[in-house]
């Protein structure tokens, strides 16, 4: 479990449960009403067995405060269909970012990059990865802002071992380099 201390409220940021699944399922819903009324790239659905396994192998997380669930985030150590030769090792990936609503604009991304940056250093990776869309430039440019630099650009293979919302999906990939003592 990791601790945010704000100066009047405490969260933390601890494994998903399945018990969470439901509402989670709720927030990608949520959040692809939000991308097709603000005109921006949609999710093609999304795989609730894919949400499930993360939340099995302990690979999704949460912020929370109370029992308010303000955000949920995955990761991985190896994204080899998306990274493909650049796949070293060496990294670890967030996946499936998505923000509470009634809790957007509290900085939720800066959390979860702290908490990726910390668990980078104690496990000795080098890199955070990530992807985004690759035709939405203000994203790109707010990861950017934290430190993220653009790789390149991918459009991802039609297969069963992506989740469905990342099938044939034009991504911008974006790397943060671990700097020894940050």
């Amino acid at each position: 479990m990791y601790i945010i201390q704000q100066k009047d409220k405490t969260e933390q940021i601890q494994n998903t449960k399945i018990e969470d699944l439901e509402f989670i399922c709720h927030l990608f819903d949520q959040a692809i009403n939000y991308q097709k009324n603000k005109g921006y790239p949609v999710w093609n659905g999304y795989d609730k067995k894919f949400l499930k396994t993360d939340i099995e192998n302990k690979l999704q997380f949460k912020i929370v405060e109370d029992k308010n669930i303000l955000c949920v985030f995955s990761i991985c150590f190896s994204d080899s269909i998306i990274w493909r030769e650049r796949e070293n090792g060496n990294a670890i990936y967030l996946h499936r970012i998505v923000v509470n609503p009634e809790f957007k604009g509290q900085k939720q991304f800066e959390k979860i990059l702290n908490w990726t940056i910390q668990y980078a250093q104690n496990h000795k990776l080098k890199n955070i990865r990530m992807d985004t869309w690759g035709d939405n430039e203000n994203i790109i440019k707010y990861y950017q802002s934290f430190g993220f630099k653009f790789i390149e650009n991918f459009t991802t293979p039609i297969t069963e071992n992506l989740p469905i919302q990342y099938r044939n999906l034009y991504l911008a990939l974006l790397e943060y380099e671990i700097k020894t003592g940050e």
